[in-house]
C-alpha cells in the first residue's frame, strides 16, 4: 500500500487502527501502536507541519514518552534553543520591565520524580521528528496530503472515507477501530455523536509571532533564566500576556485579549503597540504572523464510541496557559495506545478500553477546572484587590505571598486514583490535581529508583551495570518485587500465562532507593503508572490482573 493507493482489495480491514489527523498526538499515538506491532494508518492532509510556535514546552513526563517511542534523542537534537537555555518562566505585574516580578513554571524542580529532563522546542520541530519516526516504522502507513471526509462504526469495524488532492476519486480504509486527532474541529467526534461541551469566556485572542533583536537583548539581561512571560495588567481582568522565545536569535511568540479582534485580525501598527506596552519600553517588532482565537475550554462529553476514540485537541481543547496542551495530548496517545493494542492482541477486557474516557476525561476536566479557570479566577481577584498605586504596602504583601504559592508546577500531577482499572484508595478520584511522591502509589505515575547491578544484570541478562527500573520495565505489564518470598511472584506470573497477559517480572532487595517505593510489590501498566502495591502475601494474583485489564 503507498500513499497514492493506500487501500488494498480485502475483504476485511486493511489495519487495525485508522488515526485522524497527523499532527502531534496523532503522530505519537502511530509510534506507540507501531511499536506494539499494530498495523496503523495516520491520515494526515497538510503536507507539511504547520510553522506556528505553538505547544513549546515538553515536560518530564513527555520526554519519557519521547524515550519510549524512541525519539528522545531525535527531538531533544532538533531544538532551536541551546541545550543549557533556561525552560521556566517569570510572572511580572503591569509591564515585563516593572518593578515587580518573580520566577515561574520551575518545571526543572520535578526532575526528581521523572526519568528525563524537560525540553523546549516549537511545535512544528516535534512533529517532523515524530513524521520521521512513524514514516520509517514498517507498521505505519503515514497518508499524507490525504483528508477524511467521513468515519462510519459498521459494528464490526470502522470505516473511513479519505480523498486526496490531485487523485481521481476517494478511497475507503477501514480497521477495527479508529481514532480522531483532528483538531478541535473534529469530524471523527462530530460524526461519531460524541457531544462537546464548551465554556466560552467571550474573549478574543491575538497570536502574534515577530522578531525583535532589541526585546531579545533586553529580557536576555534581565531576565536570563526565563524562556517566556507572563504579564499581569490590572486593566485586563486576570487574562494573561503571555509572551515567549521561539528561538534565541530574536524570535517570540505573544498571547494577549484584544477587543479589536472583534471585527477582524489586528493591523500591525495596533499589534506594535500591544507589545511594547506588555514589555514597558518601544522595541522594535517585524511580524511573521499576526491570528486571532477566542479564549473558550471545550471537552467531549465522552470520549469513546463503539469503536472510535478521540484524542489531544478532538477530545478537549484549552487556552494556552501553562503548556498543557500538547502534553496532555500525548498522555492521551500513551494511554489509549497500550489500551489498544492489549483489545488487539485478546489480553483485555472490554472495561479497558472504557478506562480511556474514565481517566483522561477525568484529568483534563481537573486540568481546566483546578489549573487553568483557577488561574484566572485568582489573577482576577488579585488585580481588583490590590493596587500598588492606591496602597504599595498591601499589594507588596500580596505580591510576596503569591511568589511562595503561585507555581502550579508542584501541585500539577495527573494520577488515575478513581479508574476502574486500578486498585487505589478507597473514595479515590482521578485528577490532575495532586503531589510528587517518590513511593509507589496506586494510579500514580512510578517515580525513578536505581536497581543494583546484579538485578539490572538478570533483567537484561547482557552485563552487569545498574539501571534505573524505568529501563527495565516491559512495553507490557511489570511486576517489580522487592525481597519477596518467590511464591508471591510466581502466583502472577501462573496468573498471567493462564490469562495471557505479557508480565515482566523485576526481583531486587529492599534496600537503598528502592525503599522509598514504600512496598514491596508493585504491579506497574505498560504506560508506568502502578495499578496495584502490596507489601503482603497477595490474595488473589488472577483477581488483581483481571481488575488491572479491565476484566
Amino acid at each position: 500500500m503507498t500513499a497514492d493507493d493506500p487501500v488494498g482489495a480485502t475483504d476485511g480491514p486493511a489495519y487495525q487502527v485508522v488515526i485522524v489527523g497527523g499532527g502531534p498526538v496523532g503522530m505519537g499515538l502511530a509510534l506507540e501502536l507501531g511499536l506494539r506491532g499494530v498495523r496503523c494508518a495516520v491520515v494526515e492532509r497538510h503536507e507539511r507541519p504547520q510553522p506556528i510556535p505553538k505547544g513549546q514546552n515538553l515536560t518530564q513526563r513527555t520526554m519519557e514518552h519521547f524515550r519510549s517511542w524512541g525519539v528522545e534523542s531525535a527531538v531533544r537534537s532538533a531544538r532551536v534553543m541551546p541545550a543549557d537555555a533556561p525552560t521556566s518562566g517569570v510572572t511580572a505585574y503591569g509591564t515585563l520591565l516593572g518593578d515587580y516580578w518573580y520566577p515561574w513554571w520551575r518545571r526543572s524542580a520535578l526532575r526528581p520524580y521523572y526519568y528525563a529532563d524537560n525540553e523546549r522546542l516549537p511545535q512544528y520541530y516535534t512533529e517532523e521528528v515524530l513524521r520521521a519516526a512513524a514514516s520509517s516504522d514498517g507498521n505505519v502507513d503515514c497518508l499524507i496530503g490525504w483528508t477524511a471526509t467521513s468515519v462510519i462504526d459498521e459494528g464490526s469495524s470502522v470505516a473511513v472515507e479519505i480523498e486526496g488532492r490531485g487523485r481521481d476519486s476517494p478511497k475507503m480504509l477501514r480497521a477495527q477501530y479508529a481514532v480522531g486527532c483532528d483538531g478541535s474541529r473534529s469530524m471523527v467526534r462530530e460524526q461519531a455523536g460524541m457531544e462537546l461541551r464548551r465554556t466560552d469566556h467571550d474573549k478574543a485572542m491575538v497570536l502574534l509571532v515577530f522578531r525583535s533583536a532589541e526585546l531579545h537583548r533586553l529580557l536576555t539581561e534581565r531576565h536570563p533564566d526565563a524562556s517566556f512571560f507572563n504579564v499581569l495588567h490590572p486593566d485586563l481582568d486576570g487574562y494573561w500576556q503571555f509572551l515567549g522565545r521561539v528561538d534565541d536569535q530574536g524570535q517570540w511568540f505573544f498571547h494577549a485579549p484584544v477587543e479589536s479582534a472583534r471585527s477582524g485580525t489586528p493591523e500591525a501598527a495596533a499589534c506594535e503597540r500591544l507589545v511594547r506596552a506588555a514589555v514597558g519600553a518601544h522595541v522594535d517588532v517585524a511580524f511573521d504572523y499576526i491570528g486571532v482565537w477566542d479564549l473558550r475550554f471545550a471537552s467531549a462529553r465522552r470520549y469513546r464510541r463503539g469503536r472510535v476514540f478521540v484524542a489531544g485537541d478532538a477530545a478537549h481543547s484549552h487556552p494556552p496557559y501553562g503548556g498543557y496542551g500538547i502534553n496532555t495530548g500525548f498522555e492521551d496517545a500513551r494511554n489509549l495506545g497500550w489500551k489498544l493494542a492489549a483489545a488487539l492482541r485478546g489480553w483485555a477486557g472490554e472495561g479497558l478500553l472504557d478506562s480511556y474516557d474514565a481517566e483522561r476525561r477525568s484529568v483534563f476536566e481537573s486540568t481546566s477546572e483546578d489549573f487553568i479557570e483557577a488561574f484566572i479566577e485568582r489573577d482576577r481577584r488579585f488585580v481588583r484587590s490590590f493596587d500598588p498605586e492606591a496602597d504599595r504596602e498591601a499589594f507588596e504583601r500580596a505580591w510576596s505571598a503569591r511568589q511562595v504559592r503561585d507555581d502550579g508546577v508542584a501541585t500539577f500531577e495527573p494520577h488515575y486514583e478513581g479508574s476502574p482499572v486500578v486498585l487505589g484508595p478507597p473514595g479515590g478520584v482521578s485528577s490532575a490535581r495532586g503531589s510528587h511522591s517518590l513511593a509507589a502509589r496506586p494510579g500514580h505515575h512510578l517515580p525513578p529508583c536505581a536497581l543494583s547491578a546484579a538485578a539490572a544484570a538478570a533483567a537484561r541478562s547482557v552485563d552487569s551495570r545498574a539501571a534505573d527500573v524505568s529501563d527495565l520495565l516491559g512495553r507490557d505489564f511489570s511486576l517489580v518485587a522487592l525481597d519477596v518470598p518467590p511464591a508471591w511472584v510466581e502466583g502472577f506470573q501462573s496468573a498471567a500465562a493462564q490469562s495471557g497477559i505479557p508480565l515482566v517480572v523485576l526481583t531486587d532487595s529492599f534496600d537503598g532507593d528502592r525503599r522509598q517505593y514504600g512496598c514491596r510489590l508493585a504491579l506497574v501498566r505498560p504506560d508506568h503508572y502502578v495499578a496495584w502495591v502490596g507489601s503482603g502475601a497477595p490474595k488473589d494474583p488472577a483477581a488483581i490482573l483481571a481488575m488491572a485489564t479491565g476484566h
